[in-house]
């Protein structure tokens, strides 16, 4: 998973990549929650391909997805590159991710697209979350957008347009 969300957000002059952030840590420690195992969605067929706006409608806990998705991403990526994906290059996983991006890459029972969006989720969702939730380490992508974090009483910046926050962010409890 790190050579993947490495290369979604990869470290730069602006601040630091999805690995430095704790990301991989991140999506592994949420498979392990009620969110990854779909536990608080409604998991129940028919399992019907819908428009996009009708939200996620597949049968695949998060946690299902990522196993079956992933596995299927290895078979493909060895079949045509006689490698894994982790041992690729960054050029070559960048194609590998863009054509899951656009749906060209077959990886089983799991569209691509879908498998795609929700690495790319996930990644955010680590990238910018509370620490106390395992990504965002060092409150290291709050601090490079100057996001306050959970202080109390912000306000009299919020309307300071193009002006630095002077203090450090803060995690909640």
């Amino acid at each position: 998973m790190s050579r993947w969300v490495d290369r979604l957000i990869p470290a730069d002059g602006e601040g630091p990549g999805a690995i430095e952030a704790g990301v991989p840590e991140f999506i592994d420690s949420q498979m392990n929650t009620p969110y990854g195992y779909g536990a608080l969605w409604y998991m129940h067929g028919p399992f019907v391909g819908g428009p996009a706006t009708l939200g996620y409608q597949l049968e695949f806990s998060p946690r299902a997805l990522y196993r079956s998705a992933l596995a299927g991403l290895e078979e493909q990526v060895c079949k045509r590159f006689s490698k894994r994906f982790d041992e690729l290059d960054a050029s070559t996983r960048d194609s590998v991710i863009g054509e899951l991006e656009s749906g060209k890459l077959g990886i089983g029972d799991v569209p691509a697209v879908d498998f795609f969006t929700q690495v790319l989720q996930n990644t955010h969702e680590g990238y910018f979350c509370d620490p106390k939730h395992g990504g965002n380490r060092d409150m290291a992508a709050w601090k490079m957008i100057n996001f306050p974090g959970a202080r109390a009483d912000y306000i009299d910046w919020v309307e300071q347009y193009g002006k630095r926050y002077p203090l450090a962010p803060v995690p909640s409890a």
